[in-house]
Parts: structure tokens; sequence; C-alpha cells
């Protein structure tokens, strides 16, 4: 299967994605984050540092809910800052 490339929007909001857990995460270690979340830390170091992206949505629903971050705060926080053409 081929993978569409991203688009600068894409990687721009997987950065601002991964600076938000990052700031989440604090002074905790991505080894205990991940744990708590069962997602793997190499998982969680990819979407931190932007070689992840687009996540899966389930993945961000364990993170979320280990570093205490509303849903509704992650899209406010990551969505593209020029609105999409209708």
């Amino acid at each position: 299967m081929v993978r569409t490339p991203l688009s600068p929007e894409e990687r721009l909001r997987g950065e601002r994605l991964g600076m938000l857990l990052r700031q989440a995460r604090g002074r905790r270690s991505m080894t205990e984050i991940a744990a708590l979340s069962g997602v793997p830390v190499e998982t969680l170091r990819k979407i931190e540092t932007g070689r992840i992206p687009t996540p899966a949505f389930f993945t961000i629903v364990s993170l979320a809910g280990v570093l205490g971050l509303p849903l509704e705060q992650i899209a406010d926080r990551c969505a593209d800052s020029v609105p999409a053409d209708p």
C-alpha cells in the first residue's frame, strides 16, 4: 500500500500535536506515559517528534486520558490555523 504524501499543513498539525503532548507530559518520562497509556514508547517518541504526524485516533485517546488532556483541547490546538474553504 502506498501512502499519499502528507501536505505541509498535515505535517505542521503533527508538529503541534507533538509539542502539546510534550508540554502535557511535563517532567514525566516517556516510559511512564507509554506504560500507563498502553502506547509503545517508540510510538510516543515518534508522535512527539512529528515523525508520526497522523497517529491513530485511539492512540491519541489513550494518551489524552493519561495526560489529562480533553480531546477538544487537542483538536483546538492542533487544528489548521487557516480555515478550509467551504
